[in-house]
């Protein structure tokens, strides 16, 4: 089977896929690129959760493009509005051109005498397809879109009623005067709650233990003053930088003063619902703000939904699945027609890909992460990991920049092969990731790891990632190598 030949091959055509495209185009637009699609639509995340209330969990200033301006009125906007505007952005740009959707990569081979990648999968109809390319993007995501989280709870086989998981809502989903149980308490627990309460009998979330919720406007008067009297595009340029340094801000403070931190979290919540209501039990989680990402409500909606009896949160375990609905650890039944999974999702480093280097299989997760991007000892490739205490959309950006400047220097030096490479024994290896999250413990094994210094470290920090990626030098732990080969008399 003959490969497709590209520059850059780009693997997923969700916000990182789309940013890639646009930069690629912009920085580099001498090299040809294809994005390949697992699925039949754009969009990621925001294409496959259809679940009642899904939003973003970040302001759209930050969570949009670098490139094009967020304009609509919400700034914590809704599935549907940013599915639309990941779909504008690429038309507007021809990046929907460059898309072949239904494409599957199952295996990805570098050989270094061909200083390139064979990428090959399946295609639409599940016929074998494969491309090969200089460098190989990955933005993919880092959940397995296949299946989420769902441990098997006793007696879940005697329910009489309906269990769905948030990742695979159900189009015939009918959940108008039932009464639900939302098991969970993370941000896909507080979208759902509140927007099945609209119209549920009622709605209890059932959480093992809580997490940190705070509420913010759903619209950014900062940014809608700012529109009134400045060109849209330099409007969401300050609006942007503006919210990157608040939340900044906030992260370092929370890290720094966790009890103060908590104390005013919890204070605000209790505003909300009331002197005589048990925050403490509810609101206040065992670990410091920031431990685990923090859950964003827009316009109080969660506490509105509790404030009015619409829906209760329950702290406590499942014991097991009765027919009827749910007994907890304490022995409390909770009665449901609706059972919601809101368990948390799988982890999966770059979709699962088998990759191979000159024939030999490499296990990433053996890797150090370098940059939050690459990989040590593996050439020519790039992945986008967002950050966890920021919009996702920040680092990508980042990312595609990143590896412009990279294509650019190789094509300058006449090199063909990047490759990170550690020689410093000095550099301790850590896990990827600080967060105690169920989703992230439950995958740190399948993580490469970070470094204890830079370049192999995770910055999460958004203004050290633009002075390093946009503005740093290329060359630290960077081996150039493999030199484009010689043009004889007669091509030249």
């Amino acid at each position: 089977m003959t490969a497709e030949h590209f520059d850059v091959v780009v693997v997923g055509a969700g916000l990182s896929g789309i940013s890639t495209g646009y930069h690629l185009q912009d920085r580099c637009p001498d090299r040809s690129y294809v994005i390949l699609e697992a699925r039949a639509a754009m969009g990621g995340t925001w294409d496959l959760f259809r679940y009642p209330g899904i939003r973003s969990d970040s302001d759209m200033h930050t969570l949009g493009f670098s490139f094009r301006p967020w304009t609509a009125a919400k700034a914590i906007a809704d599935g549907p509005a940013i599915r639309d505007y990941v779909n504008e952005t690429a038309a507007a740009y021809g990046i929907d051109r460059h898309i072949r959707y239904n494409t599957r990569v199952l295996r990805a081979d570098w050989s270094t005498e061909d200083a390139r990648w064979t990428v090959e999968g399946t295609g639409p109809g599940g016929d074998p397809v494969a491309y090969s390319c200089n460098f190989l993007c990955m933005c993919s995501g880092y959940y397995d879109y296949a299946r989420g989280h769902a441990p098997v709870f006793p007696g879940q086989k005697n329910f009489a009623g309906r269990i769905v998981h948030p990742q695979f809502w159900p189009e015939d989903m009918d959940h108008a005067g039932k009464r639900i149980v939302v098991i969970g308490s993370g941000a896909t627990a507080v979208t759902l709650v509140p927007a099945l309460a609209k119209t549920a009998a009622h709605v209890t979330m059932l959480q093992r233990s809580p997490s940190y919720v705070v509420s913010r406007p759903s619209r950014d008067r900062f940014a809608d003053w700012l529109r009134a009297k400045l060109p849209a595009k330099t409007a969401y340029g300050l609006t942007r930088w503006r919210n990157v340094l608040i939340g900044m801000a906030l992260y370092k403070l929370a890290r720094a003063r966790p009890v103060d931190v908590r104390a005013r979290i919890t204070k605000a919540v209790r505003a909300q619902l009331g002197p005589d209501y048990d925050v403490a039990t509810h609101f206040n989680p065992r670990y410091d703000p920031w431990d685990q990402r923090i859950c964003l409500v827009p316009d109080s909606d969660l506490f509105v939904a509790i404030r009015s009896g619409a829906a209760t949160v329950v702290t406590d375990t499942v014991d097991r699945f009765t027919p009827g609905g749910i007994r907890t650890g304490t022995g409390t039944d909770i009665a449901a027609d609706i059972i919601v999974t809101a368990t948390g999702l799988d982890l999966q480093l770059l979709s699962g890909i088998v990759f191979r280097i000159d024939g030999v299989e490499r296990d990433l997760a053996r890797s150090l992460n370098y940059k939050g991007m690459m990989f040590s000892d593996v050439p020519n490739m790039a992945s986008t990991f967002g950050y966890a205490n920021a919009s996702w959309t920040l680092k990508a950006d980042l990312t595609a920049l990143y590896v412009c400047r990279l294509l650019n220097v190789m094509r300058k030096r006449g090199m063909r092969q990047a490759t990170p490479r550690n020689d410093d024994p000095s550099v301790r290896e850590e896990p990827f990731l600080s967060f105690t999250s169920g989703y992230v413990q439950r995958a740190i094994d399948r993580m490469p790891r970070q470094g204890s210094r830079k370049p192999w470290r995770m910055n999460q920090n958004y203004a050290l990632d633009l002075m390093a990626l946009k503005y740093g030098s290329v060359d630290d732990a960077m081996v150039f190598s493999n030199p484009e080969p010689t043009r004889s008399r007669a091509s030249a």
